[in-house]
């Protein structure tokens, strides 16, 4: 499943292309994804102007000007390409996003294409491709977005300076679940995921297995390890999201493997390899949490 970094390299490859861009003509190729399209999904969409794109969380948001907003979900396997010109099928589309599994660019899977007409005139396409069919796309009032069963019970977006140590410390405050567990709970922060998680939690030297109410004191403080946490998730998100973003911007590359962060995971998919933390002689382990994989060092992390 993409995670926050990656649908938000995701929504800096597509804004370029869509913000401003009238759409011009819609395709629906299917009834439904995951969910099926809301009813008169393509008339909705024709004609209406791109106002903004943006992101909730692993949600990207497209603001229409008929006070719409377009809600589109990657789920497993989506992808969207951006064809600059009029032939949504050309070879060289560029595929926004870094993800750790090859995208489909297969056409059998284009199950959505929108057709744009940007600002100076010039067309271009968007075409989503979701060989798994595990996203979806619905449109929503811009005025109930918030309480919309989606987005009603979302927690804290972890970029924001609100992310801190006092803010975990009060968010874990009694509890007893694991802190990765209380970590990808997404009703207290929204869009973390379990790469990034582990990377983060290596960052700061603390043990996935320990108790969430931990980080916060006998005393009713922040401890420390709270304070190490939350810097070490906002760097690893904002590093991840620079990797994706900063090849995008050029888009020098048409291959879809756009940035370099998963070359610089510590902990992630390294089980049975030496431990990166200086002077820790530690191995990374592979240990399973609630279904998910967890790689941590044991040596170095408590």
């Amino acid at each position: 499943m993409p995670e926050l970094p990656e649908v938000e390299t995701v929504r800096r490859g597509l804004a370029p292309v869509m913000e401003g861009a009238r759409i011009v003509r819609a395709e629906q190729r299917r009834a439904n994804l995951r969910f099926d399209f809301p009813e008169g999904f393509v008339a909705r969409l024709e004609g209406t102007r791109i106002e903004a794109l943006g992101r909730r969380a692993k949600y990207l948001l497209a603001d229409l000007s008929s006070s719409e907003v377009l809600v589109m979900h990657l789920g497993m396997s989506g992808s969207f390409r951006v064809v600059e010109g009029a032939d949504a099928l050309a070879p060289d589309a560029l595929t926004p996003g870094d993800f750790a599994h090859a995208r489909s660019k297969d056409p059998r899977h284009d199950h959505v294409v929108l057709h744009l007409e940007r600002p100076d005139g010039a067309p271009a396409s968007i075409v989503y491709n979701d060989p798994r069919r595990f996203g979806f796309m619905t449109l929503i009032p811009r005025a109930g977005l918030e309480a919309h069963p989606f987005f009603a019970n979302l927690g804290l977006e972890p970029l924001g300076n609100a992310l801190n140590g006092a803010w975990l410390a009060s968010a874990f405050a009694g509890r007893k679940t694991p802190l990765k567990a209380a970590l990808l709970d997404q009703k207290l922060i929204a869009g973390l995921g379990n790469i990034y998680v582990c990377e983060a939690l290596w960052r700061a030297k603390l043990s996935p297995m320990r108790a969430a109410g931990t980080l916060i004191t006998r005393s009713g403080k922040p401890s420390l390890a709270a304070g190490r946490l939350a810097e070490a998730i906002r760097t690893v998100l904002s590093e991840a999201v620079a990797a994706g973003g900063s090849t995008l911007r050029d888009h020098a590359r048409t291959d879809g493997s756009l940035g370099y962060f998963q070359h610089s995971f510590a902990a992630y998919d390294r089980e049975g390899q030496p431990c990166r933390h200086p002077g820790c002689r530690g191995i990374i382990a592979r240990t399973v949490q609630s279904g998910r994989s967890t790689f941590h060092c044991k040596t170095c992390q408590r």
